[in-house]
């Protein structure tokens, strides 16, 4: 049964290929993701050995036929999946992200179109067997991160990318060859594993001008046969939602768009949205590390306090965006101490006020430098991060019947009026909770 289920999702995979169909569906199935404002994002792999991020074969310039020994090394017996889905769980989050497959071309899984994988390292277990199975039976969405480029590849077009250019390749392969493997390996993703919740695309860019220019998709060296991929997607699991992190307009058949280090439409700077605009229609998710690095980094004690993951938390939600917040575990698949513990916390304050984060959508104003406001129906939560003066005055014309602090910690009553003519509510700050986040509850008559 299982080979001819195979053997049918392959044949539908070539039939898409050959065609080269170009009509690309969008996946309505958006409501799980959009109640869910709160992600695990996991960057986990080979590289995590060598315990300096996911692009030490870039950055340190490793040949390929050195980066391989890895795969003698890496034996992550102390990866359990039961306890990562249990953190993910405990921190208030509602799916996991994990890497299938990074820039170095690692497979987390038993393909069959590659010897360059999990299966044959000293672990030899299937990551993503592991992961999927818990998923599912706990409940939590599993996302697929998957790389589009690959470092180590002689069919992937080295020649035009922009990073792996010092990893020894010296021969280049054909680039239809290199879009198939794409395809075979993603239908084994989508037919082996059980309900996928969504596919996360990565690398585009590489192909691209450098990104402190303006940049489009049709300035790509390649073509990346997007529709046939998308299409393929959809057709095997018609409710797996797309991602592209390409850092630029959201493209037919993706659904939902992935900031990467900006919170969707504010271009900071900090991350690398300066050619991305907000589609307007889909999801959103901005991904942010616990520290610095996304791959597990010896060297990187630059952890996030918990005051400030709950704002970026915050902040997020105030665009109607889910936060994807990711860590690097260490290379025996645990996770350090201090992850464990913000993540923790985290939980805590979602345990809370969880409330006023999932289901929610963006507020009445977007997220100032006082902090930002959700709203759930006729009630708007508004999450004071910072004071900036003694009042503060939202566009709140509907007429009010109660509003309160939700802080337990709260000295005194919230003291409110509100102005018809203006069309606008006032609040006091005077008295404001103690805490990293004082809560004033809005209810609408």
């Amino acid at each position: 049964m299982k080979n001819n289920m195979k053997k049918s999702a392959l044949m539908l995979m070539l039939c898409l290929s050959c065609a080269g169909m170009s009509a690309q569906t969008g996946n309505p199935n958006h409501k799980w993701f959009e109640e869910a404002r709160f992600g695990l994002f996991v960057h986990f792999g080979a590289f995590s050995v060598l315990c300096d991020g996911e692009w030490v074969m870039n950055n340190k310039s490793i040949a390929v036929h050195d980066y391989k020994k890895l795969q003698h090394v890496f034996n992550p017996q102390l990866f359990d999946a039961k306890k990562l889905v249990g953190i993910a769980k405990e921190a208030g989050m509602k799916y996991i992200t994990f890497t299938s497959r990074h820039h170095d071309g690692f497979s987390n899984w038993d393909t069959k179109q590659s010897d360059w994988g999990v299966m044959r390292t000293p672990y030899g277990k299937d990551l993503i067997r592991q992961l999927a199975d818990e998923c599912h039976r706990e409940g939590i969405k599993l996302v697929l991160y998957y790389s589009l480029l690959d470092w180590s590849r002689d069919d992937y077009s080295h020649a035009t990318g922009r990073t792996g250019k010092g990893t020894g390749r010296t021969e280049q392969k054909e680039w239809s060859a290199y879009i198939s493997f794409m395809k075979a390996q993603l239908t084994e993703l989508l037919t082996g594993y059980g309900e996928i919740a969504g596919i996360w695309f990565d690398g585009e860019w590489d192909q691209l001008p450098e990104e402190n220019q303006k940049v489009s998709h049709d300035m790509s060296a390649v073509d990346w046969h997007f529709g046939e991929i998308y299409d393929l997607i959809h057709t095997l699991q018609p409710s797996c939602m797309i991602a592209n992190n390409h850092h630029l307009p959201a493209l037919p058949g993706e659904d939902y768009q992935a900031f990467e280090k900006d919170l969707p439409g504010e271009n900071t700077g900090g991350g690398f949205s300066a050619n991305q605009s907000v589609a307007g229609k889909l999801p959103l998710e901005t991904c942010e590390t616990i520290n610095r690095s996304w791959g597990y980094s010896i060297r990187d004690n630059s952890f996030k306090s918990t005051a400030q993951l709950v704002h970026l938390l915050v902040r997020a939600a105030g665009y109607g965006a889910n936060l994807l917040l990711n860590i690097g575990p260490m290379p025996t698949g645990e996770v350090e101490d201090t992850c464990l513990a913000r993540l923790k916390e985290v939980g805590q304050w979602m345990a809370a006020y969880g409330n006023t984060i999932y289901g929610t959508t963006a507020g009445v104003v977007k997220p100032q430098a006082w902090g930002a406001a959700t709203r759930k129906g006729n009630v708007h939560y508004i999450h004071i991060l910072s004071r900036e003066g003694e009042q503060l005055t939202l566009p709140l014309a509907a007429p009010i019947r109660s509003a309160k602090w939700l802080n337990p910690n709260a000295t005194s009553a919230l003291a409110w009026k509100q102005s018809k003519k203006a069309g606008s509510a006032t609040f006091d700050l005077s008295n404001l909770p103690a805490g990293f986040d004082a809560i004033i509850e809005v209810v609408e008559k």
